[in-house]
């Protein structure tokens, strides 16, 4: 299974020339599409600069800069890469690897005497 992960979408929330959040696409995809292994998804992610928990601790995500100082590996450092692997390596698993099989009737079949 050769996995992709592409960085498709990068919004920068500007405030005083400084990138306070970034919204964030990454697309996976499983091998090559028109291949019967192919598949595709996307996800998104909103990273503030910083975050406060309801025990106002604070976690710093990134450093507030201008969006021209972000390279490709800092953007895509802020996406969760490790959970959304393994939630579509389940998706590949449960659409092409093991999918569901539905029940075929059977209209031949007579109501026994």
């Amino acid at each position: 299974m050769a996995v992709t992960k592409t960085l498709v979408k990068t919004i920068p929330y500007v405030k005083s020339s400084k990138v306070e959040k970034w919204h964030l696409e990454m697309q996976y995809e499983n091998d090559s599409e028109g291949d019967a292994t192919y598949y595709t998804s996307t996800f998104t992610i909103d990273v503030n600069a910083s975050d406060t928990d309801a025990n106002g601790n604070v976690t710093n995500n990134f450093t507030k800069a201008a969006k021209g100082t972000f390279s490709k590996s800092d953007l895509t450092a802020l996406c969760p890469t490790s959970e959304w692997d393994a939630v579509f390596a389940s998706q590949v698993d449960s659409v092409i690897t093991n999918p569901v099989v539905n029940p075929v009737p059977d209209e031949s079949f007579a109501v026994p005497s």
